[in-house]
């Protein structure tokens, strides 16, 4: 069975990859509403996290209700004996969290045998990432994680095909090595059919820019929503955007202005919703009442926006977990096609969206 093009679920089983046992953080972030990045701040004790007692405690108590377990360093006996460490290798920081989620995923799942984590950013420059692995190779290496911030088509280094090599949130063109990618074809048909299911039939649509594959996947997700509701495709109720606040705001006003205008606007990133929450009630809308919208990434801020904005999780954690487990299995090889698995990216339900009128 091939695994290629291939979305699953997280914790679901993948050809050559195991299956991940027990509760996820994904369900434990979910139990308590609070983002994947709370979850992992709470439960890896890490200073300097300014979060709440109470949202602390709502952490723990969700984690012990689901009987999450998280693995700490130590806990279980060492698997590999000649090689004991997995690279890590970014292209650059941001101030997404999404790199520290994903490490946190391959971190888990490394130590679970016996393994640690050796993490390292590039920026991107070959020499420099040249210089990691020439570092890299030095240690007991079972194998290197490369991930980008953008989801991205990357030339890999020659150093990469040295070493059994993941990329994350990355791929390359010829599949010479195996990804691990969000399933953002799907993920932008989520958002749309959940829209749908409430019964709106005008879906504005806030893309990002355009030139980035997540921006196009999220959009094909969108038209393929409406083609299976049967809803015609309308390029006026698609504007463009450019992941900030700012293109939330102005878009939300230009689709209002449309003679019809959405009953319902699926914004691209959380970030873009905010500016569309601002705009709408400018505008004396409520939400969800008069204008339902949906966001995508779930970040931090999503759950504080009032009402509590209904948005689609990127995975990031699930990606890390996977990708360490694909280095583990010593399931990559250094010849021929390499497989591409793509993992779903579910909806996070609030209160920006109404109820499902539609089944």
């Amino acid at each position: 069975m091939s695994t290629e093009n291939q979305t699953t679920s997280p914790g679901s089983l993948v050809s050559g990859v195991a299956r991940t046992s027990g509760p996820t953080m994904t369900e434990v972030a979910a139990a308590a509403g609070v983002s994947q990045t709370t979850v992992s701040l709470v439960l890896n004790d890490a200073l300097g996290a300014r979060l709440s007692a109470k949202t602390r405690q709502r952490v723990l108590e969700a984690a012990k209700s689901l009987n999450y377990r998280l693995v700490k360093r130590g806990a279980t006996r060492p698997l590999f004996t000649s090689a004991s460490v997995i690279g890590f290798v970014v292209d650059e920081f941001s101030t997404d969290p999404w790199c520290a989620i994903a490490m946190d995923g391959a971190r888990e799942k490394a130590w679970e045998h016996g393994l640690t984590i050796s993490a390292a950013v590039t920026r991107g420059d070959e020499e420099m990432e040249q210089a990691v692995h020439a570092q890299m190779e030095g240690q007991p290496l079972i194998g290197l994680i490369y991930g980008t911030i953008q989801t991205r088509r990357i030339t890999p280094s020659p150093a990469f095909y040295r070493i059994p090599t993941v990329l994350m949130n990355c791929y390359a063109a010829d599949r010479s090595l195996p990804s691990i990618m969000p399933g953002e074809i799907l993920g932008g048909q989520t958002a749309t059919t959940r829209l749908i299911r409430a019964g709106h039939r005008r879906i504005g649509l806030i893309e990002g820019e355009v030139w980035m594959d997540a921006s196009r996947d999220r959009l094909k997700g969108y038209r393929q929503a409406l083609a299976n509701a049967e809803i015609l495709y309308d390029p006026d109720l698609v504007r463009p955007g450019n992941w900030e606040p700012s293109a939330g705001y102005e878009q939300t006003h230009a689709l209002m202005n449309l003679k019809n205008p959405p009953t319902a606007i699926f914004c691209s990133n959380d970030l873009m919703a905010l500016g569309c929450y601002e705009a709408l009630k400018e505008r004396g809308k409520r939400i969800p009442e008069d204008v339902a919208v949906i966001g995508y990434d779930d970040r931090e801020i999503s759950q504080f926006t009032r009402p509590p904005l209904t948005t689609v999780l990127l995975p990031h954690y699930e990606m890390g977990t996977l990708a360490a487990e694909y280095l583990i299995n010593n399931t990559v090889q250094l010849k021929g096609r390499q497989a591409q698995i793509k993992v779903e990216c579910p909806l996070v339900e609030r209160s920006s969206v109404g109820p499902a009128q539609l089944e």
